[in-house]
């Protein structure tokens, strides 16, 4: 049985190269290289503009350095999660924690009611968490569609028994999904495990060696690979 391949996307380009290479869904964002940023309004309308809105997850986290947020910040996720649905995505994908480490479940209350009917999934802060089961068992009850996590591990590859055990606590409440590191040879084994979906970043680089400097950040961009997307589309098979 095939399962789903979701494909973390930067721009309208990756969002049609993903779909067209066979993914299912795409979460747009900004900023992989700390973990993803929500991505700005212009770069949002973009990707609606060029593939079918229902298929975007949209990444909400105001900044980067850990998941633990304050009223402001938590006011301007949910402020971000009612322009995403205004505007027809599936879905948005956030995350918060307190700071002992456990749900911050009030955050995800007014998350989830932003949401309405879109989905709202909750991303790998569950990785961070002192209490990752806790934490599962409190999304199941706030009504999170999916959770994504790479079962504690660097690597997804390398948290597949907590990814199995976790697949068999949520009794299908909420979808499990694999990542963190993803790699086309690694879905076999997490399709095994009984994960019903992957995530991954399907990157390469572009634009090395043209002009950066200082201010400019490393040279080279990140762009979806086709190839790369169509070897995890069939390994999911």
């Amino acid at each position: 049985m095939s399962i789903v391949v979701e494909i973390a996307v930067q721009d309208a380009a990756g969002a049609a190269v993903a779909l067209g290479a066979g993914a299912t869904r795409l979460e747009l964002c900004q900023a992989l290289d700390v973990g993803g940023l929500t991505p700005s309004l212009g770069l949002l309308e973009s990707v609606l503009a060029a593939v079918d809105p229902r298929t975007v997850n949209v990444l909400v986290r105001p900044r980067g350095g850990g998941f633990v947020y304050d009223a402001d910040e938590v006011a301007v996720v949910t402020a971000d999660i009612a322009a995403c649905v205004t505007r027809g995505v599936g879905g948005v994908v956030v995350g918060a924690l307190t700071a002992d480490g456990l749900l911050d479940a009030d955050a995800v209350r007014r998350w989830r009611d932003a949401a309405g009917t879109a989905t709202l999934t909750f991303h790998r802060a569950i990785d961070a968490a002192a209490d990752p089961v806790a934490v599962l068992d409190a999304l199941v009850t706030a009504g999170v569609d999916r959770v994504l996590t790479s079962g504690g591990a660097a690597r997804s590859a390398d948290g597949i028994p907590a990814l199995r055990a976790f697949v068999a606590r949520a009794g299908g409440a909420l979808e499990i999904q694999a990542g963190g590191g993803v790699r086309p040879g690694d879905i076999p084994a997490l399709r095994a495990a009984g994960v019903p979906a992957v995530h991954l970043s399907a990157r390469a680089r572009a634009g090395e060696g043209i002009p950066s400097g200082p201010g400019g950040g490393a040279e080279g961009h990140d762009v979806t690979s086709a190839a790369i997307v169509a070897a995890a589309v069939a390994a999911a098979a």
